[in-house]
């Protein structure tokens, strides 16, 4: 489908990664794929997506029976964090939506060359790194949603120059750092669009911006490597899990199907069941003579102590 220009797949129950494919889509203007189950990391190559680096053209079709101009299509979608139904201007609508999947890694540079894409929303993933020091090449962005994962670093000052933004959400991520307070930065004065991110600081939060070598930016730290930690344990009993029942059967199951493996196999046991009580009882064995010639060691030396005793009282 070399000439898709929209693909809204939101809300069904896909699993997998962001195919490559979908790369080469030319046209493609509008990607909506939020609350899935999708995963991996998002893929470098969306930004070679030609149609959200180029300035669109609104286009109608004429209705050739009846002489009028009209327009073909509407879709709803997520725009400023509101549901909108889009219809005449649908073609020239640039969006990216991947929120709400299971998403991980870090913002690919690339994405920074969509300089015409106008909305942008990664909301509620697993992604972590920095915001990409470049994201100020997207003039034409007005949304940005990057709430909900674990972003850390600063805002870049280049978003200060996306003059065109007027809808943002960084909450509840590990940024730190000052706010940028020019340009359209004056109007997001709301503190829930910063909410959650501890280390921020200058207005709206009333927060003192303090050296990176404080108390807070250690929790920050502390806060990403318990992130990773907590990844890591889920991988290592996710591989027990998966580990022993692979083990088990990979033993008994050979057992089970070759007949002089398994006959070896309980001799090996029988024998050194064996072997073991043998090394047990021998052991006990001495261990009670030991114990017996103590005895009678001590009880010989009471006896000579006693004796000694009586000569010296009698002398």
């Amino acid at each position: 489908m070399p000439s898709l220009r929209q693909l809204r797949l939101r809300g069904n129950m896909l699993i997998g990664g962001i195919p490559m494919q979908l790369c080469h889509l030319s046209h493609l203007h509008i990607l909506d794929l939020a609350v899935n189950n999708l995963s991996g990391s998002i893929p470098q190559c969306l930004g070679n997506l030609n149609a959200l680096t180029s300035v669109a053209l609104l286009y109608r079709e004429i209705d050739d029976d009846t002489k009028h101009y009209q327009y073909s299509n509407d879709m709803e979608l997520v725009v400023k964090g509101q549901d909108m139904v889009f219809e005449s201007i649908l073609p020239i609508v640039k969006l990216i939506d991947l929120s709400s999947n299971n998403l991980w890694g870090e913002i690919p540079q690339e994405i920074t060359n969509l300089s015409t894409l106008g909305t942008l929303n990664l909301s509620r993933n697993q992604l972590i790194g920095k915001i990409p020091q470049k994201i100020g090449a997207m003039q034409g962005l007005e949304t940005l949603d990057l709430s909900c994962n674990h972003l850390l670093g600063s805002i870049p000052m280049s978003m200060a120059s996306i003059t065109s933004l007027s809808y943002l959400n960084l909450s509840h991520n590990l940024l730190s750092g000052p706010i940028p307070t020019t340009n359209q930065f004056w109007t997001f004065n709301d503190p829930s669009i910063y909410e959650a991110n501890l280390g921020l600081c200058v207005l709206p939060l009333s927060a003192n911006c303090t050296p990176p070598n404080n108390q807070n930016h250690k929790n920050y730290q502390d806060d990403k490597q318990d992130d990773e930690d907590g990844r890591y344990m889920t991988w290592f009993f996710l591989s027990m899990a998966m580990g022993f029942p692979v083990g088990f059967w990979a033993i008994c199951g050979s057992l089970a199907l070759n007949k002089s493996w398994r006959h070896a196999y309980f001799r090996f046991f029988d024998e050194t069941r064996d072997r073991l009580f043998v090394f047990i009882i021998v052991n006990m064995a001495r261990l009670k003579r030991k114990i017996e010639n103590w005895s009678s060691w001590l009880k010989r030396c009471w006896y000579g102590f006693k004796v000694t005793n009586i000569m010296q009282k009698e002398g």
